[in-house]
C-alpha cells in the first residue's frame, strides 16, 4: 500500500502555541490551573492535561466561583466580558488565543465601533464564533453559516456591512457567501479572516484525496476544521474515513486498495498521525 500523508496535517501554529503554553504553565505554576473551555478540540490532548492536574471550566458561573489559580484562555478565544470577569476577580490569566483569532476580535470591534453591521460567516455554536460575537461593540451583527442563510439576508438599503469569517471556514463556501451578499447591492467591506494554514490544508487534502483509493481524516469529533476536511475529501474520494485515534481505524476497509491518503485537523497531535501512518504501511 502506498501511503501519502499531507504535509499540512496536524498542529497549526495557533494550536501548538496554545498547547505549549499550558504545558509551560504546568512546569512553573504552584497553584491550580484551569482552561476556560477545552484548550483545543482534541480529546486525547485534553485527557493528558487533565491527568497532569489541569481542569476545564465550561461555564461563566464556574469561573465566577473561582477564588484563586491560573486561568488559560483557549486557542479559540473568548468574548470580551470573560476578560472583564477575570480582571474583577484578580485571577492570573494566560492568554492562549490564536493570534489570527485575535485579529478578528480587533477587526469586529473596530468595524462595529464605526457603526457598520458585522456579518460573521461561521458556525453559530462554535466557541470561536461565540468569542468573535463578544467583541462587537454593539448587537449590530449577524451570523451566517451557509449560502441559504446568505440569500435570506435583508438589510436596509443604506446599511454598511463588514464581513469576517471563522478562521477554519471553508474558503470556497466563504467566497460563495460573499458573492451572494455582494449582489444585493449593499456597501460591503470584506475582511478575509480564514487562516492561510486552513486554506493550504484544505487545498492539499483535496489534491491527495482526488488521487487516492481511500482517504483517512484524523481529528476530534468536535473539531470544526477536521469536519470541513472530511467534507472536502469525501467530495474527491468516496472511501473517506473520519477517525479520532488509531483505535478507530478499521483496516478491513482498506483491503485490496493501493493508494491511501492521510490528513489531519489542526488540533491533531503528530503522534496520532504517525501511529495511523505506520499501521497502514504495515498492512
Amino acid at each position: 500500500m502506498n501511503v501519502k500523508v499531507a504535509k499540512t496535517a496536524g498542529f497549526c501554529f495557533g494550536v501548538e502555541r496554545a498547547v505549549n503554553k499550558v504545558y509551560e504553565e504546568i512546569e512553573k505554576s504552584e497553584g491550580k490551573i484551569y482552561t476556560f473551555g477545552p484548550i483545543i478540540h482534541n480529546e486525547e490532548v485534553v485527557k493528558d492535561l487533565e491527568a497532569k492536574g489541569v481542569s476545564v471550566i465550561n461555564t461563566e458561573d464556574e469561573l465566577k466561583n473561582l477564588e484563586s489559580g491560573t486561568v488559560i484562555i483557549r486557542s479559540h478565544g473568548v468574548p470580551k466580558h470573560i476578560y472583564d470577569i477575570l480582571s474583577e476577580k484578580g485571577l492570573k490569566v494566560v492568554d492562549a488565543t490564536c493570534p489570527f483569532v485575535k485579529k478578528i476580535h480587533k477587526a469586529v470591534s473596530e468595524e462595529s465601533g464605526k457603526g457598520r453591521h458585522v456579518v460573521i460567516v461561521g458556525d453559530p455554536t462554535h466557541p470561536e464564533v461565540l468569542g468573535i460575537m463578544g467583541w462587537c461593540v454593539t448587537d449590530n451583527f449577524t451570523i451566517v453559516k451557509n449560502a441559504v442563510e446568505a440569500n435570506e439576508l435583508i438589510f436596509e438599503n443604506n446599511m454598511k456591512i463588514s464581513i469576517v469569517s471563522q478562521t477554519t471556514f471553508n474558503y470556497h463556501k466563504f467566497k460563495e457567501i460573499v458573492e451572494i451578499i455582494t449582489k444585493k447591492g449593499y456597501d460591503i467591506f470584506v475582511i478575509n479572516t480564514i487562516c492561510s494554514a486552513t486554506e493550504e490544508r484544505q487545498k492539499e487534502a483535496a489534491e491527495i484525496a482526488s488521487s487516492s483509493d481511500a482517504m483517512i481524516v484524523i481529528g476530534g469529533k468536535s473539531s470544526s476544521n477536521t469536519q470541513k476536511l472530511y467534507e472536502i475529501c469525501l467530495k474527491e474520494c468516496a472511501n473517506t474515513y473520519y477517525i479520532q485515534t488509531l483505535d478507530d481505524l478499521d483496516l478491513r476497509q482498506l483491503e485490496l486498495l493501493q493508494n491511501v491518503g492521510i490528513t489531519a485537523g489542526a488540533s491533531t497531535p503528530k503522534k496520532i498521525i504517525e501511529e495511523v501512518q505506520k499501521r497502514c504501511q504495515k498492512r
